[in-house]
């Protein structure tokens, strides 16, 4: 199965800009004034009950004061949990997220009916500047064991290759990129440029300079049964890489974005989506513009084993 109908979501306490993780998150832009986090939480609140209402079961953990953590937002970087009872950590690129890391999350999650058989702590790297952030870096095609990941400072090609290998998933290593002012700098997380559901993947080729790979990347995708959906670079700047499928108690499966990235598509790609799935979007414009990650980075999903 691609899609869960369980997420682990993060309830911001302290939302804010952090100037760590905007050395190379391009997406970020620090907002002046001092209601950010009340208009976080009630952006947030607002996704979570619009997924709820949908039938899927979100898991809400809220965040802690201390010690302050303004990403735990996105909580998709830090943690995965798979259909073998696993949970993994990974390393992480900036320092004031590695605390993000946290057992009793663990422990809410086992006490919602999970089942939990190991977890597996790939997080030692980070001490020696290696990093691997989690589903924010790696994009998973479940039914078929792939696993893309575009390469940059926050996915180390060793690291995505020795993961692969251990979960038994086929890596696709390519590199894409973005424009930032003059320059063209390496995107920061897979997830941002590409989606993988369960018949289609919403994709922005262009970023992928190398022909090379751009054509690899294509090939699996339509080897792999799905349909391209392509988006452009600049809607890829306004989100439209950052979905997620997800499925409800009963089955019913939904593309779940913001409203920045649903606004961004044209009605060819929008019609393309709905062929397959109902789109779910929500405001996330103050989550966005300080975090500089969406709707996708904000969802953990939940594969565990129930009980």
């Amino acid at each position: 199965m691609q899609t869960t109908d369980t997420v682990l979501m993060i309830e911001p306490i302290a939302f804010g800009y952090n100037a760590e993780t905007a050395e190379n998150n391009y997406f970020q832009i620090q907002q002046e004034g001092a209601d950010i986090q009340a208009k976080a939480l009630t952006e947030f609140n607002n996704f979570a009950d619009k997924l709820k209402s949908k039938g899927i079961n979100v898991i809400s953990i809220k965040d802690t004061i201390d010690p302050h953590t303004p990403d735990s937002i996105f909580p998709n970087n830090w943690v995965s949990f798979h259909r073998n009872g696993n949970v993994v950590l990974y390393p992480m690129f900036a320092t004031n997220r590695r605390v993000e890391r946290r057992e009793d999350i663990i422990e809410r999650i086992k006490n919602q009916g999970f089942e939990v058989s190991e977890i597996d702590d790939w997080s030692l790297p980070e001490f020696q500047g290696h990093y691997l952030e989690g589903t924010g870096s790696m994009i998973f095609d479940h039914e078929n064991r792939i696993a893309y990941g575009s390469v940059s400072l926050r996915l180390d090609e060793n690291l995505f290759r020795e993961f692969c290998d251990k979960y038994n998933f086929t890596p696709i290593v390519f590199h894409s990129f973005q424009n930032v002012g003059e320059e063209r700098l390496p995107i920061y997380h897979t997830n941002v440029m590409m989606c993988v559901a369960d018949k289609f993947v919403v994709i922005c080729l262009n970023c992928i300079d190398s022909e090379l790979e751009r054509n690899k990347v294509a090939e699996t995708i339509k080897n792999s049964g799905k349909e391209i959906i392509e988006i452009s670079e600049e809607q890829m700047q306004q989100f439209a890489g950052n979905m997620l499928q997800v499925n409800n108690m009963q089955g019913e499966k939904f593309l779940v974005m913001s409203q920045t990235a649903y606004k961004s598509l044209h009605q060819d790609q929008i019609s393309a989506i709905e062929k397959y799935c109902e789109i779910i979007y929500s405001d996330l414009h103050t989550i966005e513009t300080n975090g500089g990650g969406s709707a996708r980075c904000m969802l953990a999903e939940v594969f565990l084993p129930k009980n």
